[in-house]
């Protein structure tokens, strides 16, 4: 693997891409750390340094992981590239369901005018949560999120109109300064340049978090330790067991054989290979985990609000580490496992294709009968991606109540940040590795195939 990317660098093309990725990661970084004007940095830090301490997640401590620690700082780049993944996740469900935007998505050209939309919608995403942030951030204390701050603290120097006004156009460009950042890493860079600048900054708090577990083991003078060495070789062994559980998962598939029958056009004979079509176990990713998050975060949030007992005892019940929190937690990423899937994945749309080109699966008649099988199929493989995307989920969760680990630290042995790190890394892996094997050189493996592939 070292000789890998010591030869990467011996394809100029390819190091050119690689070293001007590097160059836009460290361009982010930088605007991760400048704060917004008017924002009192050092009291925002120090409430979300004593929320990293903490056990148990919350929004903010969720929304400053995918920041890359920018939030708190209130940094110009504190959206991050959000606003774009949910206008992306909108336009992609709403292609799947709107006949207008299918034709349109089908026609030529047409992804790119579903890319512009994208945008426009980013842009309106992008100002209503950054004037939110800016109102959030004047009166921290009647949000349930911020009541760890002491009595009367300030988050805002200079509150007011003004502060508003440049709070909403500072994050609204940062936010349109990264999109554009990761589309110019997916176009001149390597890999796939937003999810690039997601996994940056999920890896940026790496460090601290592997000094929270440092304290865990060697805490300052005077306090006791909670854990020993014993304690220290199990949560290792666990962290590269549930990292190679995620690899062997993100990466597994169930090859359906299709059979193209031979055609003559003219006098030339065409088609009539084997090949296969593959479908993978965890094919929704991400999405069911962040979906499942955003649903439960909204009643934390609204019923801390009202001053209504029952209310409250349900929003009591829906913190994470309670058991209504788990059960519930648990069924909706089950249930957006197959959703995702139902609203992506078209059989029927697969059996015609295959149809048209004279392909068909071994032992089922086109038409119907395919688009039953593949339904079929993926249906069974979606319930083994649905329960382990299950377990991922909640093991930060079970991590950080039950044994008492920080936040930040339990976030790295599951979950989302787990998952979205390893799908970046093994992309960008595997686009590296075409660059070399294009050009006669070995890939990560002697093989020229990576680990994990079926």
């Amino acid at each position: 693997m070292i000789s890998a990317f010591v030869n990467a660098f011996k394809i100029p093309e390819l190091k050119k891409r690689i070293v001007f990725t590097l160059g836009i990661l460290v361009i982010t970084r930088f605007g991760a750390a400048i704060p917004v004007p008017g924002v009192d940095a050092n009291a925002l830090a120090a409430f979300f340094h004593s929320q990293q301490q903490s056990q148990g997640g919350s929004l903010l401590a969720l929304m400053n992981i995918f920041s890359g620690g920018a939030l708190e700082h209130l940094a110009i780049f504190s959206l991050t590239i959000m606003p774009y993944i949910s206008a992306s996740i909108i336009f992609q469900l709403l292609t799947a369901v709107v006949p207008q935007l299918q034709k349109i998505s089908r026609e030529e050209g047409g992804r790119q005018k579903i890319t512009q939309y994208t945008r426009y919608v980013t842009i309106v995403i992008a100002l209503f949560q950054s004037l939110m942030f800016a109102r959030t951030f004047q009166n921290p204390q009647s949000l349930p999120m911020f009541r760890g701050l002491p009595p009367g603290t300030s988050l805002v120097l200079n509150p007011g109109l003004g502060f508003e006004i440049t709070t909403v156009i500072t994050l609204t460009a940062g936010t349109i300064f990264m999109m554009w950042l990761g589309e110019q890493i997916s176009d001149r860079g390597i890999g796939n340049g937003i999810s690039l600048l997601i996994a940056t900054n999920i890896l940026a708090k790496f460090p601290a978090a592997v000094g929270l577990a440092y304290q865990m083991f060697f805490p300052p003078a005077g306090m006791p330790a909670k854990y020993n060495i014993i304690h220290a070789l199990l949560f290792i062994g666990m962290f590269f067991g549930v990292i190679a559980a995620v690899i062997i998962v993100t990466q597994a598939q169930r090859k359906v054989t299709v059979q193209y029958a031979q055609r003559m056009v003219g006098r030339k004979m065409y088609g009539g290979g084997q090949t296969y079509m593959p479908l993978r176990v965890n094919y929704s990713g991400v999405m069911p985990i962040i979906f499942a998050q955003a649903i439960l975060m909204f009643p934390q949030t609204i019923f801390g609000f009202v001053q209504v007992e029952w209310l409250q005892r349900i929003a009591s019940w829906l913190v994470e580490g309670h058991r209504v929190y788990l059960t519930v937690y648990s069924i909706l990423i089950f249930f957006f496992s197959y959703f995702w899937v139902a609203t992506v994945f078209n059989p029927i749309q697969i059996a015609d294709d295959l149809k048209k080109h004279g392909g068909y699966v071994p032992g089922v008649r086109p038409g119907k009968p395919t688009a039953d099988f593949l339904d079929f199929t993926m249906t069974r493989i979606t319930f083994a991606g649905a329960i382990f995307l299950t377990i991922v989920a909640v093991i930060p969760i079970s991590l950080s109540d039950w044994l008492s680990i920080p936040y930040l630290t339990a976030s790295f042995f599951g979950g989302t940040s787990l998952l979205i790190i390893v799908g970046v890394l093994l992309d960008t892996l595997r686009q590296i590795e075409t660059h070399l094997l294009t050009r006669n050189y070995e890939g990560f493996l002697k093989k020229g195939r990576m680990r994990g592939r079926i």
